[in-house]
């Protein structure tokens, strides 16, 4: 499972550090923010000590018309050793008694100097990216005509030669070999490279290039959202394969069903240009465009025409 430490927001978001600096580490185990303002008035009962909590002006003025016994019980029930930090938004004051707190428990307390509600927009927006789930495939991104065309198949169908053609095309590489797909919203995959392997190519016979060097930084592409993917396969001469274009498949990926075709693959065939239009076909369908559709709507008129006419 995906964890986020305070440190890291520490650096990503440049929040100064008041105190319960030795917890910096804990693990931050969802992307919930929550405003404990109903904590700061008493109410523990549903408590959800291990988000991220988030104080701003609303809940440190109330906090100050507090009995000072009420103060420092809240704030010692504000900081658990599930907390996995406090962050105090607008520049403004620590109190006292949540300082003790913090430092007992070993609580991280934050601050930032932007508005709660910027803030709390843009810690949601990178701990969903963070914390989201993840998978590795084997496989090709492309980006094709703003297509992300995630391209599978056994190892040696020409997944990578593919790649190269569509790249010397004017298209634009987004991982080889290794995809790593991380899905940020319910419907939403995003597939970028590992690391190791960002901007290479392996192309059998002639080894690891740098499509960057070779072709430009316009030729790559860090990150693309996973909207189709086209498998590659020997070709079976037993197997039928559609046609027409009608039939539907999906596969899916994480939680998420992305359309797929399933193309073969034998020598003389253009691969590039298959995946190319297959891009292209989709992003018509999409603007509701279905050229195997309406030939089967033609075809079926026809059909119904000629029964009329005997």
């Amino acid at each position: 499972m995906a964890k986020v430490t305070a440190s890291e927001l520490i650096e990503k978001f440049n929040l100064e550090v008041i105190s319960g600096e030795e917890g910096i580490y804990r693990p931050i185990s969802t992307s919930d923010i929550s405003r404990p303002g109903i904590e700061v008035a008493g109410f523990f009962t549903y408590y959800p000590a291990k988000r991220l909590q988030l104080l701003g002006r609303t809940e440190l003025s109330f906090f100050e018309q507090l009995m000072d016994h009420e103060k420092k019980e809240r704030m010692l029930k504000l900081c658990t050793y599930d907390t996995p930090g406090i962050i105090i938004s607008r520049g403004l004051d620590a109190p006292r008694e949540l300082i003790e707190a913090s430092e007992e428990i070993g609580v991280p307390l934050l601050r930032s100097s932007l508005t709660t509600t910027r803030l709390s927009s843009q810690l949601t927006n990178f701990l969903d990216s963070k914390l989201a789930p993840t998978t590795a495939v084997h496989g090709v991104l492309v980006d094709i005509y703003g297509i992300g065309v995630l391209i599978t198949g056994a190892s040696g169908v020409g997944k990578s030669e593919t790649a190269l053609d569509l790249v010397r095309r004017g298209h634009r590489l987004v991982a080889d070999d290794s995809v790593e797909i991380r899905q940020e919203h319910e419907d939403t995959l995003i597939g970028r490279a590992p690391e190791l392997i960002q901007h290479l190519l392996e192309i059998r016979g002639l080894g690891i290039i740098n499509v960057m060097t070779l072709f430009g930084a316009g030729a790559i592409r860090p990150f693309k959202r996973v909207v189709l993917v086209i498998h590659l396969e020997l070709w079976d001469q037993n197997k039928a394969y559609d046609r027409l274009g009608l039939e539907e498949d999906t596969l899916k990926i994480i939680n998420t069903e992305v359309p797929k075709l399933t193309v073969p693959v034998r020598p003389g065939r253009n691969l590039a240009v298959i995946v190319e239009v297959a891009a292209m076909n989709f992003r018509l369908k999409r603007l509701g465009m279905n050229a195997a559709q309406q030939f089967s709507d033609r075809l079926t008129d026809v059909i119904e025409e000629g029964d009329r006419e005997f």
